[in-house]
């Protein structure tokens, strides 16, 4: 299958304005507030549930289903849905690694059917494996994931709240919203990829992700609000204690710094040297979106070998421009 034939057109795509009747009403933030809770995957799923699989390999996962997403010009939603599918069903399921690239594909087809106007194929996302799946075994999974869950798969995701928050803020009109948009949902995206922000509701990954938006441009300075204004802000919007505000914050910030350096970090938060952001090409050990032949997920190979081919990948974009 040629990959031209695997890219989808958006121009007869149109997305609807935001409600403001909904935005700007508190009663539905507040449930969103009350219902996070419930789709959210265990913190510790690694330590109590998984033994075959490492946080490494969850991230070289959700890299691969990252750039499938930005390849398909997927809706910015689809992918940080799909990685709270992976993580709710690895905190109840235990799995082998070899079954792990296939679990990540199947939660790309749900979530793209939940919210893309025109969703993935099972044959496009087969390709993007490199074939190293069928068509019959995206389909049982499909079925398994969605029985694990309970059908439960309208999960709130940080990109729910964006809007929220945003005019909830007192940022003037003269700013470019949709750059802080942009932003926010990069910082969200890179998130997701990350175990450690399992930890943390989407409400907090998402008022962490605005603050980081507007301090990296320079809001905070020219408002005059300053960091902690800001983060008081978020704090009256959303009643996230501060302090855990401050820390996934902080989070973020040292990802970010991280990327844009060239460091990776693995599973266990440590960084190493690693290739730049910009013109990734992943060489790990799956099938990568350009339809070469790299080794499948789950051909054996040693933990340190997997960890040594994904030092030599970066991140699979530019942080300061994901193009879903």
């Amino acid at each position: 299958m040629d990959l031209l034939c695997c890219e989808r057109t958006s121009e007869t795509e149109c997305r609807a304005y935001a409600d403001p009747a909904l935005i700007n009403d508190d009663r539905v933030l507040q449930n969103l507030l009350k219902t996070e809770e419930r789709y959210a995957p265990s913190s510790s799923y690694f330590e109590c549930v998984q033994r075959d699989i490492s946080p490494l390999m969850r991230k070289i996962v959700a890299e691969w289903m990252l750039e499938v997403c930005e390849e398909q010009k997927c809706q910015e939603e689809v992918f940080p849905l799909s990685m709270n599918y992976v993580d709710r069903f690895l905190s109840i399921c235990p799995i082998r690694k070899s079954q792990l690239q296939l679990l990540g594909t199947a939660c790309l087809l749900l979530a793209s059917k939940l919210r893309e106007p025109s969703p993935l194929t099972a044959e496009v996302l087969v390709f993007y494996t490199d074939n190293s799946i069928t068509l019959d075994d995206l389909w049982r999974w499909e079925q398994l994931v969605v029985s694990k869950l309970k059908w439960e798969l309208s999960a709130v995701t940080p990109g729910d709240f964006l809007m929220h928050i945003l005019s909830r803020l007192p940022v003037p009109r003269t700013w470019d919203h949709v750059m802080v948009m942009r932003h926010a949902q990069t910082f969200i995206a890179l998130s997701a990829r990350e175990y450690k922000f399992s930890m943390y509701t989407p409400s907090m990954i998402a008022a962490a992700s605005v603050a980081a938006a507007l301090h990296g441009l320079d809001w905070t300075g020219k408002s005059g609000y300053g960091l902690a204004g800001l983060l008081d802000e978020l704090t009256r919007i959303t009643a996230i204690e501060q302090d855990y505000l401050q820390g996934c914050l902080e989070q973020i910030e040292e990802m970010v710094s991280q990327a844009q350096s060239g460091v990776h970090v693995d599973g266990d938060g440590n960084g190493t040297g690693g290739a730049g952001m910009a013109g990734h090409h992943q060489v790990i050990s799956m099938g990568g979106v350009s339809g070469g032949q790299q080794r499948p997920l789950g051909e054996q190979t040693t933990s340190q070998e997997k960890i040594i081919e994904h030092e030599k990948a970066g991140t699979p974009t530019d942080v300061r421009d994901v193009h879903f």
